[in-house]
């Protein structure tokens, strides 16, 4: 049997002239546009040189043709490696470097230097990649592919300050969409409003691959807008969000239970969502968002109940074919790991961070956590001190090497603050040893980390508090500025 992932989602599809997506332009497409244009792509990522296994690196903007460039990739047998739109060229030349893929496909305004095929692709479908796909034949024969090849490699950020490539198979991707429209019930006749981004876990697997395998539809938005989600609610029947959506929208004067009464299900992830939050959304729109824990090592771990009560607070039970295990006594807090068919292969090239995250065939995600004696899971903090702001992960180290590189800066620490949007605000606390100023560090910033990653605001202290071993306490400085969070 071919376990290509590709092969699953086409393979659903008993008419393949059912609506697939509508864009923002009102242009729509069918599951046949699709596979049609997936097949001419492959087409010409074959005839520049693509095989099985290769990487194809992605920095491209949110489009249809980007979509279908996805699925072209994982068609070919190939390796598909979606990059942030923000990354910055000093950023790009590490994951390229890394990856070493066969291909890159970038804006026409990329000018990326490396043994590699450049294709372009522009958010308006324009590029060298159109221009070689017009030219060839939709037919293609999917390769096939075991449930343990690789599909895509999605770099997370890590402690060391360096990115780790997370190895995604067909199988970790195929079983998690599987999951997710069973629980969530989706089926063909459901309307997804899209307005994620699509490079990373959240808008490429969990809203893309879950519509595909479920014959659905969405209409396919390329950034989040509140007064155009507001308008198209009447005609979907699920939105899929992260809590800067939802905090958004219910500032937004014209949500109301009128607006959402197509609606039957509202998802947030990617970052915690206030318990406030929650509450004001059910109060205005009679719907009890549902939130769910995953990582970009696993897809989806967790989810609150469609039908039962969703718990403020909570990330829900383990999906169906997924266990999660606490490192702790029942009730208390403690690492949480992670063993199932979703999670991921290893990191790509590094077998020592591989074997140093898993312990028993479970992954170490690195979470503190608890289960409550209703069985819901609780994510309580982060043992590494991630910050989640807007949906994105964002590793102090990283940050703080670009600080201290700054003349002027001693030192510094990078710590997030509650922030009703973003979920966390990225805040740099600096120490100085000579005459710098935030505009000046914010400047030096700009061009060497994504906009994300980029603090929203710098403290300048006399000195960083330290226990005995030295170590920056950086729970002392979260305590201390936490008034800063409105």
């Amino acid at each position: 049997m071919n376990n290509n992932i590709f092969q699953h989602f086409f393979d659903a599809k008993k008419n393949p002239t059912d609506h697939f997506i509508e864009t923002e332009k009102g242009d729509r497409f069918t599951y046949a546009d699709i596979f049609n244009l997936s097949g001419k792509i492959a087409n010409a990522l074959v005839e520049s040189g693509l095989r099985p296994d290769d990487r194809v690196a992605a920095q491209v903007e949110k489009s249809v043709t980007a979509l279908a460039l996805y699925l072209a990739v994982v068609r070919c047998g190939a390796i598909f490696l979606p990059l942030n739109t923000a990354y910055t060229e000093n950023e790009m030349t590490y994951f390229l470097s890394d990856a070493e893929p066969r291909i890159l496909v970038c804006d026409l305004s990329r000018q990326m230097l490396g043994n590699f095929t450049m294709l372009t692709l522009s958010a308006n479908d324009t590029g060298t990649l159109v221009d070689l796909a017009q030219s060839k034949i939709s037919e293609f024969t999917t390769v096939h592919r075991s449930l343990d090849d690789l599909a895509a490699i999605l770099y997370t950020s890590g402690t060391t300050g360096k990115s780790k490539g997370a190895m995604l198979s067909h199988g970790n991707l195929l079983s998690n969409a599987k999951s997710l429209v069973k629980i969530w019930h989706f089926t063909s006749d459901d309307i997804l409003i899209h307005a994620l981004p699509t490079y990373h876990t959240h808008g490429l697997f969990v809203a893309t691959n879950t519509i595909m395998l479920a014959g659905a539809s969405m209409i396919y938005l390329p950034k989040f807008d509140a007064t155009q989600i507001i308008n198209l609610m009447p005609r979907a029947t699920t939105l899929m969000g992260v809590p800067t959506f939802y905090t958004r929208l219910l500032d937004h004067p014209e949500l109301n239970q009128e607006r959402v009464k197509n609606i039957r299900l509202f998802i947030s992830g990617s970052a915690p969502l206030l318990a406030e939050t929650h509450k004001e959304w059910s109060a205005k729109t009679g719907h009890a968002i549902l939130e769910r824990y995953g990582m970009t090592e696993t897809n989806m771990n967790s989810s609150n109940p469609y039908e039962g009560e969703r718990v403020a607070g909570t990330v829900g039970f383990p999906l169906p074919d997924i266990e999660i295990r606490i490192d702790a006594s029942p009730g208390e807090i403690g690492m949480i790991e992670i063993k199932g068919p979703n999670v991921f292969k290893g990191y790509w090239r590094n077998p020592e961070k591989t074997a140093a995250e898993f312990r028993e065939d479970y992954f170490i995600s690195g979470d503190l956590g608890r289960f409550d004696e209703r069985g819901y899971l609780h994510i309580v903090g982060r043992s590494k001190d991630l910050v989640i702001t807007g949906g994105f992960n964002v590793y102090p180290i990283e940050i703080e090497n670009e600080i201290d590189a700054v003349e002027g800066v001693l030192e510094s620490a990078v710590i997030g603050l509650p922030h009703k949007d973003f979920g966390e605000a990225v805040t740099a606390i600096v120490v100085k040893n000579g005459d710098v100023t935030e505009a000046e560090i914010k400047s030096a910033l700009n061009v060497k980390l994504a906009k994300f990653k980029q603090p929203k605001a710098i403290i300048f202290i006399e000195s960083l508090p330290r226990n005995a071993m030295g170590k920056v306490q950086k729970n002392v400085l979260r305590e201390l500025f936490k008034h800063l969070s409105a």
